[in-house]
């Protein structure tokens, strides 16, 4: 991308941000609309009748149903550029998904995870008419379902396989944080324990073990594990729930954990040595006890000095924003995988990211909207079409 591209990125911020109220509009009608994983059909439709509104050239929904706009490109010769935000919250449907607009802020449940990225991907059609802007590539606007959790990027999986024609490169974008640059994923095998003593054989009912107990010797165990520093690895506790009233012990419990490596070989070592705990523990204490993973991806990176990643640093320092670089699990790590460029952006600063009042500072987005044009901008201009 050009010296004179990257000078007109700064000019993009203040004509968004004349366009604030659509784009502001757009993020609370679709934070306002409940979608836990694998109930997200009603913000899909919302997400097809918003592009239908902004007259794109295109609109459809792929076999797994994630919704899909189409910009036309002035050429048939190149390949689509994806731009990508996950339509599923963690918020469950039973929260009261009311949003507020303040002077300089919106509150709401999943305001940032990810309401700002999917209301941001379906007001792209106004930026980019307002900002003039055309591409030779087609520009794919893509809502993918069952991403988070057990969905295990599911979404985004069909749709990449069923995708036959070469893919120039892709942005997946997210609502925080701004300054966010992912280019590389980690392995990761993200897993539920389940300990059920109920039906336990053997066992005086006064003298039944106490679930959650046992769960705290696998974390013992798990903790006493050697991880090596290279290839770097970690298992995170994520979670740990069970248990019916003060005065009763425990009789079923679970605990999620997460494994996390640059190496998927060490990712399946810490798997079997985490299984073999567990297998453990249920004949030590015989009880009914087992481990299942919930989602997983695989290792994968574009290099530093990727023309990619090197102009993203390069619009983002020409905004005056920080680059903060880490590994990340999300639909980049399928694009990876599948050998086409992508990075991961935030849009906006905010606060308590997977709480229900989760806050987006409005002045931030109109860089963190601009950034994603220029790279868009980038991407068109060539910056992935390198072998």
């Amino acid at each position: 991308m050009g010296n004179k591209n990257l000078e007109n990125i700064t000019s993009y911020v203040d004509i968004i941000k004349s366009i604030q109220e659509t784009i502001l509009a757009n993020i609370v009608l679709v934070g306002q609309i409940p979608a836990p994983t694998f109930h997200e059909s009603q913000r899909a439709s919302f997400f097809m009748e918003r592009l239908a509104e902004a007259q794109i050239d295109e609109c459809t929904v792929d076999d797994f149903q994630n919704p899909i706009g189409i910009i036309r490109g002035t050429s048939r010769q190149k390949p689509p550029i994806f731009v990508v935000a996950h339509l599923d919250t963690f918020i469950d449907k039973e929260v009261d998904h009311n949003f507020t607009i303040k002077k300089n802020a919106v509150f709401g449940p999943g305001a940032l995870d990810n309401s700002a990225g999917v209301g941001v991907l379906i007001s792209m059609p106004e930026i980019l008419r307002r900002l003039g802007v055309e591409f030779e590539s087609d520009i794919i606007l893509a809502g993918v379902i069952h991403s988070l959790g057990k969905g295990n990027l599911k979404g985004i999986r069909q749709l990449l396989d069923n995708w036959k024609m070469p893919i120039r490169g892709a942005v997946c974008i997210e609502g925080g944080e701004l300054g966010r640059l992912n280019y590389y994923s980690e392995g990761i095998k993200r897993c539920d324990i389940d300990c059920d003593i109920s039906s336990s054989a053997g066992w005086e009912q006064r003298f039944k073990p106490n679930a959650i107990l046992i769960l705290n010797e696998v974390i013992n165990r798990v903790l006493r594990l050697r991880l090596p520093q290279r290839p770097r690895a970690r298992v995170i506790i994520g979670k740990i729930s069970g248990g019916f009233k003060h005065g009763i012990i425990a009789y079923d419990a679970k605990l999620g954990l997460e494994i996390q490596s640059d190496s998927d070989k060490m990712v399946n070592e810490i798997y079997r040595d985490i299984n073999d705990i567990v297998d453990g523990l249920k004949h030590e204490y015989q009880v009914n006890m087992s481990m299942k993973t919930i989602s997983s991806t695989n290792a994968s990176t574009l290099k530093y000095n990727h023309p990619l990643v090197k102009t993203c640093v390069g619009i983002m320092k020409k905004l005056d924003l920080k680059p903060i670089s880490e590994p990340s699990g999300s639909e980049l790590s399928i694009f990876l995988s599948k050998k086409i460029p992508a990075i991961t952006l935030g849009l906006a600063h905010g606060e308590n990211y997977h709480l229900n009042n989760a806050k987006i500072e409005i002045d931030s987005l109109f860089k963190g909207i601009a950034q994603v044009v220029g790279v868009i901008k980038a991407i068109d201009s060539g910056v992935c079409d390198e072998k």
